[in-house]
């Protein structure tokens, strides 16, 4: 599989197959991925992998706390406006179309919604974290070294689900975790193989032409 076919097939995972990756395959797509991008090599991110009984113990805690805790980031901006406002809106029309389930019926919503706090059935759990005093040019090291370990992921056969969600739950990750007081949380996501079975797995999220967010300048035809 060279990269332009990994960029093709990886697409966000909300259904998994229980079956556990080897350790090693794991570490090896997270070793290898640190061969992002990290302006000045400062190498941001810090990766922890839980499965087992150790993401057991997290997704209990997240269940017995549905309703989360104080985040530490808004995923969003407040009062999102368009052309983000439409696209995050279809973007969820889309996915509940898949299962589905409609607008007005909120509490099933609601319960999807709550399938994040349990990875979607996946049996590897990465988290995301970074130290607190960073800024947001070593986020962004950290969204390309995601990018990375999703891209090596796909290569090995595997699937994944980047999930912000987890900004949700800075508190019960850090202690799970034994986070450091001077790192946060920055993102989840889930690892395995996806149910090929599950109508959500189908969902292919649009894209706007390229005339809308790109130019090309001084190029001879």
């Amino acid at each position: 599989m060279n990269v332009s076919e990994a960029v093709e097939r990886r697409v966000s995972i909300r259904a998994f197959k229980p079956d556990t990756p080897p350790a090693a395959v794991v570490r090896e797509i997270l070793e290898r991925a640190d061969r992002a991008p990290s302006g000045g090599n400062l190498q941001p991110w810090r990766v922890y992998a839980l499965a087992g009984a150790a993401l057991a113990e997290l997704k209990a805690r997240v269940a017995a706390n549905p309703f989360g805790e104080e985040p530490e980031y808004n995923v969003y901006p407040p009062e999102l406006w368009d052309p983000f406002r439409a696209r995050r809106f279809q973007n969820g029309e889309d996915l509940y179309a898949t299962i589905p389930i409609p607008r007005e019926d909120k509490p099933a919503r609601l319960r999807q919604l709550a399938r994040n706090g349990e990875l979607f059935g996946a049996p590897v759990g990465l988290f995301f974290c970074l130290d607190r005093k960073l800024g947001p040019p070593q986020w962004s090291d950290v969204g390309m070294y995601m990018q990375t370990v999703m891209l090596l992921a796909t290569e090995r056969g595997l699937d994944t689900c980047a999930q912000e969600y987890w900004a949700r739950y800075p508190k019960t990750v850090a202690e799970t975790l034994n986070l450091p007081d001077d790192h946060m949380l920055f993102s989840g996501m889930a690892l395995g193989w996806r149910d090929e079975t599950a109508p959500i797995n189908t969902l292919r999220s649009a894209r706007d032409p390229f005339e809308v967010w790109a130019e090309m300048k001084g190029f001879e035809a």
